[in-house]
């Protein structure tokens, strides 16, 4: 290419003293005519994606697009795996923006999504994420994931409540050193259903009294909202119309008695959840929601079982542990309470604490954000997110599997059987359904019992990628995991 001399003395212009003299004289390289031309038909052929702020960037608030389906279904389409893998359930990406599209800004909507997501603190959880109104949904952070064998030793998992969210958050998968990656295990719609009314006989008295599929018409037709009241004269007035699902959630959520249905791509159908928190945890947890939106210093709480010299016994794992204590997290490093708290905290903590992201922003950059971290703390919402449903930070609910409701039935061992292998007279099985089918089909779909066996066997139900391949495509190389994590395989 041709190359151009310019100098302040040939040019004719008037010198700049503020111009040092070593940049008077410089080179231009012109392309040809035609080479040019061709630039120009790149440059306007290159897709806007290289010039888009990475996914991480976007999740943790650190940038900002303006179409966030549009953006994320572009980077789904990108990493989804051709071929996809065989015997493995898939939503495509275009099935899964109809999904979203038909849920987002619906009062009616009641989109659900289970992340996967692999946090170098937290470690391995599964958050659970309800819509709760046009832009927003609640989420819960469970250690071992969802369960699904009913004869479990460990019939309860732990869900601790983490902040609302926005609705788009439904939509990422992404990957960072700092956060570890989101992966979409499974995603779909949700359904409220009636509980059972304590004044209604028992049918499932090993279960937790939420737990039975039964309920009474009164309660049933009160949740659904299709009641017809009467006057004073016993006349009927006009007929309510039904609650949609959202609504059927808040009530529910106030009630801390939540019986969940999961129309998903992964889990199996007719998959029903009962989701309780008790008096003393919502106590708890209220407490230390305020203690974390007054910002006060944390309160050092040592473990049980940990010693004056700051050693630990070994974590014992028991029966008596299932309703999902502390003890229960395989992480045997001392820890403070609020750390400890943060580490059920999917994403966005971590990110905002990293020093390398505070490095290299102005004061009142920094200053703005400190304001948006008080203001999500105050809130328990994250910014754009709004908390309608009265979520609580931190608090700790128990979530369990239905075992009724999900085609179970209790049978008793005779004595010449034995005990089961959990060492109890009764047993759960799959009874046949009225048409003949049982759970579970030929298209990948989980049947029961299934387990949830971590990041190096689940894949994303869009994409087909393992955590790994998150991990590659967005260009992470120096993330380190939280080792110790083991799957509730009994």
């Amino acid at each position: 290419m041709p190359n151009r001399q310019l100098s302040a003395a040939g040019s004719g212009l008037v010198e700049n003293p503020f111009i040092k003299k070593r940049n008077l004289d410089w080179t231009i390289n012109l392309p040809a005519q035609d080479e040019s031309e061709d630039a120009v038909q790149q440059e306007d052929q290159t897709p806007s994606s290289s010039l888009a702020p990475p996914t991480a960037a976007v999740e943790a608030g650190y940038a900002h697009v303006e179409d966030h389906l549009a953006y994320f279904t572009q980077i789904l389409q990108k990493g989804t795996q051709s071929p996809y893998p065989s015997n493995s359930p898939h939503l495509t990406v275009d099935e899964y923006r109809e999904l979203y599209n038909a849920n987002s800004g619906n009062r009616n909507g009641s989109h659900f999504i289970i992340h996967q997501h692999d946090h170098p603190i937290a470690g391995t959880h599964y958050d659970l994420r309800l819509q709760i109104n046009e832009t927003s949904s609640a989420s819960w952070a469970i250690m071992y994931g969802l369960p699904g064998d009913p004869n479990s030793v460990r019939l309860n998992r732990n869900a601790t409540e983490t902040r609302v969210h926005c609705l788009w958050n439904h939509l990422i998968e992404t990957a960072s050193s700092h956060t570890g990656f989101l992966l979409i295990w499974d995603t779909g719609t949700y359904s409220i259903l009636p509980r059972r009314s304590k004044y209604a006989p028992a049918i499932d008295p090993d279960s937790e009294r939420s737990s039975s599929s039964s309920s009474s018409s009164a309660s049933s037709s009160d949740s659904e909202g299709g009641h017809t009241t009467h006057d004073k004269q016993g006349r009927p007035r006009r007929r309510h119309a039904p609650m949609t699902e959202q609504q059927k959630l808040h009530r529910a959520f106030a009630n801390r008695k939540v019986r969940l249905q999961l129309h998903g791509t992964r889990l199996p159908r007719n998959y029903v959840l009962n989701l309780r928190l008790t008096r003393g945890e919502d106590v708890a947890g209220r407490q230390r929601s305020k203690r974390s939106a007054a910002g006060g210093p944390p309160r050092k709480k040592r473990r049980r079982g940990q010693a004056k010299t700051g050693k630990l016994k070994e974590p014992v794992m028991t029966s008596s542990d299932e309703d999902g204590s502390r003890e229960n997290d395989d992480c045997i490093r001392v820890k403070d309470e609020d750390e400890d708290n943060d580490a059920n905290e999917d994403v966005k903590a971590p990110v905002v604490q990293a020093g390398q992201q505070q490095e290299g922003i102005s004061a009142l950059e920094k200053e703005l954000r400190e304001l948006e971290d008080e203001e999500v703390r105050r809130t328990n919402a994250y910014m754009g997110a709004e908390n309608t449903i009265g979520s609580v930070h931190q608090r700790r609910w128990y979530l369990s599997l239905d075992r009724v409701a999900c085609g179970f039935t209790r049978r008793y061992r005779r004595r010449h059987e034995g005990l089961g292998k959990n060492g109890r007279k009764v047993e759960w099985v799959d009874q046949e359904r009225a048409d003949g089918t049982k759970q579970g089909g030929g298209d990948g779909r989980l049947k029961f019992p299934f387990y949830v066996r971590g990041v190096e066997v689940e894949r994303s139900v869009i994409t087909g990628r393992l955590g790994a391949d998150i991990l590659r495509d967005e260009g992470v190389v120096d993330y380190v995991n939280r080792q110790g994590w083991h799957p509730v395989l009994n």
